[in-house]
This record gives structure tokens, sequence and C-alpha cells, in this order.
């Protein structure tokens, strides 16, 4: 027996233009038979990616409008009939955008446990970015990590990086306010290149050998020279924030010489199906994400700066643009 095909009027986030943020009502179907119904509750904004598209830099569409957000937290209202473990009252995550509500299939969403939040489970999808670039670095036990960058993606895979046995783990940023949190969820040391020399440091914390592993989380085509100067004789530099624009490399200086090497480390790398030694499918690193949330072995609650209505959407996005030196974590409130 086929579904009663019913319409109801929503609410998202779009990207009008270029710098334009709006809140727009659309039409939302029923599910289809292997499709549910999700309440949205949270979404976390993913600041260097969604901000990025929304000003059209370098390696982004340029083309709008566009609907942003792949980090939704809800709750099931609705089954189609080929649903089979997903059941109405459930709470879910789903790489979805921001609406208030949202249609997915069964395959594409998670089980949020019991003792995590909406808020903490939308922090499922940008952990598990973090979580696939530590994957590529091989981390072992007693490696030293240098991760710069300390926006979200960058804490996440700090965090991530010693978990698997970093040691030390130290985390830059030209933000005091970020590596202020840097340290609070675990990091050895933290250093501001705008005050401190990045390589003094660097070489004394490391006795002189550079780091190991060097996560290279900014984005920024600048930080790349300088990931591979920080990196030991014989390193790895992973690539994780989406490079916004091109980068002048020494290779025969600060690779060839060296002997490093530089992985991308890009969401889309990963294996589609099944999960190998060091390389995950999405669905299987969300799904330990949540359970490192859920056993407080990963702190995303010291990353949310606000949260905040999706009647505010517009002030979310300046506040991730323009005050950067305040803000790390914006969740959109769907109540």
């Amino acid at each position: 027996m086929g579904l009663k095909v019913s319409v109801s009027r929503e609410r998202r986030v779009v990207f009008r233009q270029r710098g334009l943020v709006e809140v727009e009502e659309f039409e939302l179907g029923a599910p289809t038979e292997g499709e549910m119904l999700i309440r949205t509750r949270s979404t976390l904004i993913s600041p260097g990616t969604e901000t990025a598209f929304l000003m059209a830099l370098a390696n982004t569409s340029g083309e709008f409008p566009q609907y942003p957000g792949y980090s939704n937290a809800g709750l099931v209202e609705r089954v189609g009939n080929a649903v089979k473990e997903i059941h109405v009252g459930d709470r879910v995550v789903s790489h979805r955008p921001h609406a208030s509500r949202v249609l997915a299939r069964e395959e594409e969403t998670l089980r949020i446990p019991d003792a995590v939040s909406y808020d903490e489970a939308s922090f499922f999808a940008l952990g598990s970015v973090a979580l696939q670039g530590v994957r590529k670095g091989k981390v072992e036990l007693g490696d030293s990590v240098l991760v710069v960058g300390q926006g979200l993606v960058g804490n996440l895979a700090l965090q991530l990086a010693k978990l698997s046995g970093g040691t030390p783990v130290i985390g830059a940023d030209l933000c005091d306010y970020r590596l202020g949190i840097s340290l609070k969820v675990g990091a050895d040391y933290a250093i501001n290149p705008s005050r401190d020399n990045l390589d003094e440091r660097v070489g004394a914390i490391t006795e002189g050998r550079g780091a190991s592993v060097v996560i290279e989380a900014t984005g920024s085509p600048s930080a790349i020279p300088t990931a591979l100067t920080l990196a030991s004789r014989y390193g790895r530099v992973i690539l994780l924030g989406s490079p916004r624009g091109d980068s002048t490399v020494d290779f025969y200086t600060y690779v060839h010489r060296k002997g490093l090497q530089i992985v991308g480390a890009h969401n889309s790398t990963r294996p589609r199906y099944e999960s190998t030694h060091g390389a995950w499918t999405i669905r299987d690193d969300a799904k330990l994400v949540l359970r490192l949330i859920e056993e407080g072995l990963l702190n995303v609650r010291a990353l949310v700066t606000s949260k905040m209505s999706y009647r505010e959407a517009t002030e979310a996005y300046r506040r991730l643009r323009e005050s950067k030196d305040e803000t790390i974590g914006v969740i959109i409130d769907w109540e």
C-alpha cells in the first residue's frame, strides 16, 4: 500500500548570492518507501567549507543559489514502508542540509546514542572528516603531531591524534581564543605564530627533529610550505583543509631531500562500501565519532561558541566570517 502524498511548508538556509545568507520557505514531500522524514533539532555549520562556498572562493562552484549544510541531527517523524531498522521516534544524524525537516534514506542515517545530545551529535560529520585525516597520517604511539589551524576540524584532528597515541600534540593558530580551547581539550602545546617563532618552538618541543606528522587544517595556501618546513625527516604531511588557491613550494629542499610523504585527505577519497586498515568509510567513521563522544573521549561541547535560532542564520555566518577571534563553532537551533 503506497504512502499518502502530502507536502509541508518548511524552512531552510540558502546562499542566495555571493555573501548573501537568507532563510526561505520550501515545499517538502512525503517520504518514499525507502526514506524517512526527519524533524531537525540541531545542525552544525562547517565554518571553513560553508563560508568558502558562500564567498565563492577558489575551488568552490561559484554557482548560486546554494543550500548548505551536511551535519543534521533530528527526530524521525515518519518512515516509508521499506525502512526496516529505523523507527518513528528514533534520534538520528544525516548528511542533510540546514533545514527544518529533511528526507533521508535509511542507509544514510545513524542512530544517536542515548547519552549524546542533538548538539553533540551534529559533530558527527566534521569529526569523521578530521578522523580520516588522522588515519592517513598513520599516527603511532609516540609520534609528535603538529596541527596547523585550530578551527573545528583542526581541533577535532588534534584530539583524535592524541587518542591515536600522538605525543606530544601541538596546536598552532593565529587566534589565542582557539588556542585556549585546544589546551582545554588536551593539547600539550599551543603556539601563536604571530607572537612566537613557530620553527623554533616546534624544534625545541621535538628536540630539533620536527614533527613526525603535520596536519594542515587551515586551507590557506600559504600554510602548506610552513607545514612542509616543520615536518621531520621522513615525516608525513596531511593536507586536511581544502586549499583555496595556489601554493609555491620548494620541493627539493622541503620534500625531496627530507623524504616527506604528502597525503591529500579530502573526504571524497574514502572507500565507498567497506572499511580497511587506515581507510574507513564515512559511515563507519561517523559511527565511531558518535561513540567517542558518548564515552567522553572526544570533547565537542567545548567547541560550541554559540547556539543560534535559524532565524539568525545571517548573523551566524557573519560571526564565522568576521569574528574568528571569538567564534569557533556555531549550532543552528531548529526548535
